[in-house]
């Protein structure tokens, strides 16, 4: 059957734009990325990058322009209505319930997504499906072994991993990633991109990071947010050819 040429992307920003009193920090950002690509925003510390996160998932009220998923209009909408949309996100900081186990808090992610309301007669310990997808989960982001441990004594690493699964475990079909390396050693980073790529397929990314080795790696494709525009937006390859790129951000050294 032939493809529609211009399918609806999953994530569509249009004339984008956020302001605190009279500082623009978002500046009109026109950006759409496809459904199952892997995208990677970079750009110098103050760009804005956090801000156009907050924005697309909800945090943050935009002073102008729209957000569109999968071609229904967010814009504005609280983070708990965009993500039972299907847009997931994790913070630069790990957002967890520490005194609970890596079960309790992968379980309580998927009660939401399977159907089930708030009660206090239900026993949740009964649930099947609940129980079925947990485990599920904590095996695709290797933590199963961790089962029964507080999330809150998790190595750092792993704590990392455990919002990817929080992430996931709502059946999001995009998800934001804010800085999922940092504060992560080599070794640890290499785990971190491989659980990355498998828990993005089939699944759109989008992906802030300063690792550049990281986002060469994984990105489909990247763009370069500088004082809150979009620069350049382009495959990889091309983004390293970028002179206007090498001048703002990367550095001829990468080049």
């Amino acid at each position: 059957m032939t493809q529609p040429k211009n399918p609806v992307p999953a994530l569509r920003l249009s004339g984008l734009e956020k302001s605190f009193g009279p500082m623009k920090i978002i500046r009109g950002i026109d950006l759409d990325i496809p459904a199952g690509e892997r995208h990677a925003v970079i750009g110098p510390n103050g760009a804005g990058k956090s801000t156009l996160f907050h924005l697309i998932s909800g945090h943050y009220q935009p002073s102008g322009g729209s957000v569109r998923l999968h071609g229904d209009d967010i814009t504005g909408m609280p983070p708990q209505l965009i993500a039972r949309r299907g847009l997931s996100r994790s913070f630069q900081v790990t957002n967890l319930f520490p005194q609970l186990t890596v079960w309790e808090n992968v379980r309580c992610a998927t009660l939401w997504a399977l159907g089930y309301k708030y009660s206090f007669w239900r026993n949740v310990e009964r649930l099947a499906d609940a129980r079925q997808r947990t485990e599920e989960i904590l095996r695709e982001i290797n933590l199963i072994e961790r089962w029964n441990m507080p999330a809150g004594v998790l190595a750092y690493a792993e704590q990392r991993a455990l919002e990817i699964g929080l992430a996931i475990a709502s059946n999001a079909n995009t998800l934001l990633l804010d800085e999922p390396m940092a504060g992560m050693s080599h070794g640890e980073t290499e785990h971190m991109v491989e659980l990355i790529r498998k828990v993005s397929e089939n699944r759109t990314l989008l992906m802030i990071e300063h690792d550049m080795g990281v986002v060469f790696d994984l990105a489909d494709r990247i763009s370069v947010l500088v004082y809150g525009e979009v620069i350049a937006s382009d495959t990889p390859e091309r983004i390293k050819a970028n002179a206007s790129v090498q001048q703002a951000y990367l550095g001829t050294e990468v080049a």
